[in-house]
């Protein structure tokens, strides 16, 4: 019997690797821009929209937690591959993403590059609890 204090658990994972050695600012960033390919691309992670008590509407979020974790470039080489191999839905940000200014910039710097060296600093993942755990093997959650 769901009531609605019964805790909501998904089945998904929603999930972003950072590269350990990204600047603060850098992390939000990287952040922000992975998880937005997902909310345009799955509409199945995306909630109701928001309304507040005097009714004034808000925008709707992702339905379940964004979860955080980093790891070494290695580490974010070796889920990019996990990742691909799965087939799971994915999003990347490469170091060259830092020097530009625009969209249609940002998607001909990661064209150029062959998918085994890109330089990731970021990645989302979203999928199967398992696995997204799997992908993730070797990273540790975000302090």
């Amino acid at each position: 019997m769901t009531t609605e204090k019964t805790p909501v658990r998904f089945d998904t994972k929603i999930a972003v690797l950072l590269r350990e050695d990204l600047e603060p600012w850098q992390r939000l960033n990287v952040t922000a821009f992975l998880v937005s390919g997902l909310g345009s691309e799955l509409p199945e992670v995306i909630g109701e929209s928001y309304a507040d008590a005097d009714g004034t509407d808000y925008l709707p979020m992702f339905r379940q937690p964004v979860l955080v974790f980093e790891g070494t470039k290695e580490t974010l080489t070796a889920a990019h591959t996990r990742a691909l191999s799965r087939s799971l839905p994915r999003s990347v940000f490469t170091s060259d993403l830092f020097a530009t200014a625009n969209d249609r910039d940002n998607r001909a710097s990661v064209r150029a590059v062959p998918k085994d060296q890109l330089d990731l600093v970021g990645l989302a993942v979203y999928g199967p609890r398992n696995g997204v755990d799997k992908v993730l093997k070797g990273a540790r959650m975000h302090p």
